[in-house]
């Protein structure tokens, strides 16, 4: 099981919350991208970005939650990134976006928001990389578990092929168990890590549990 936090959510200032994760027991750093079209909230500039990350070691699982994924691609591409992981719901041409991404010799993922079906991903699944199980409805940190998510997580299972199963949003030490159970290989944690005084203790929770 592997573990990838988000700066959504933080306490300290963007700076010392990245150098704490990058300095953590956790897998990936997740970056969450938001344009404020595609969700309500926008977060950083791409510049600021580029700025924040532009040094870090530990590899980046980023999420993009924007209505053109591939204007960002190049930028992402020149940083550290293992996963580059677009919305279903935002893109017209889901095959070109996946070549697109692959291009840049760069893992594919796609994320479903909690109201799209797990079957609206099926005929895409044996070209990507991750799926990215949205839990909480996209945009904002903090909000609670949706426990439909399990259903999905089940479902992909079932369809297991090479690509990996992420959960974000509501990850803490009460949801873990029934996400692990269900099939999931990634935990993206925000809230329950960054607000914490000791990130590697609750790190190594959600692993442990």
């Amino acid at each position: 099981m592997k573990v990838s936090v988000t700066y959504l959510g933080r306490i300290l200032s963007i700076e010392e919350t990245i150098k704490l994760i990058e300095e953590s027991v956790a897998d990936y750093i997740h970056v969450d991208f938001m344009d404020g079209k595609f969700v309500p909230t926008k977060n950083f500039e791409l510049d600021e970005v580029k700025e924040f990350l532009k040094n870090t070691k530990k590899k980046l699982d980023v999420h993009v939650m924007v209505n053109n994924p591939l204007d960002y691609l190049s930028t992402f591409s020149k940083l550290n990134t293992e996963y580059y992981t677009f919305h279903y719901e935002a893109v017209e041409d889901v095959n070109e976006t996946i070549e697109k991404i692959k291009n840049y010799n760069l893992k594919v993922g796609i994320a479903i928001n909690p109201e799209t079906p797990v079957d609206k991903i099926k005929p895409y699944l044996n070209k990507i990389d991750l799926v990215l199980i949205m839990s909480i409805k996209p945009g904002w940190a903090g909000q609670s578990f949706i426990p439909s998510s399990l259903d999905k997580i089940k479902e992909l299972s079932k369809l297991k092929g090479s690509f990996k199963i992420a959960v974000d949003g509501g990850v803490n030490d009460s949801t873990v168990k029934g996400i692990k159970d269900s099939g999931a290989d990634i935990l993206v944690a925000s809230s329950y890590i960054v607000k914490s005084d000791n990130y590697n203790e609750r790190i190594n929770k959600l692993k442990n549990i």
